[in-house]
């Protein structure tokens, strides 16, 4: 005989928020800090100096 499921109130709270409001979108990535630094000086291209 298989067992009878416990009640869980938060599972069943949080399924009746997904019904209301819908489900949340994922998660971003945040990349590396190192990936997202901005350069602080910006060099020159050739053609601006002729």
């Amino acid at each position: 005989m298989a067992r009878k499921k416990k009640f869980d109130l938060p599972k069943e709270v949080r399924a009746i928020a997904r019904e209301r409001v819908g489900t949340v979108p994922p998660t971003a990535v945040i990349p590396p800090k190192t990936a997202r630094a901005k350069v602080k000086h910006k060099k020159r291209q050739i053609e601006e100096l002729e």
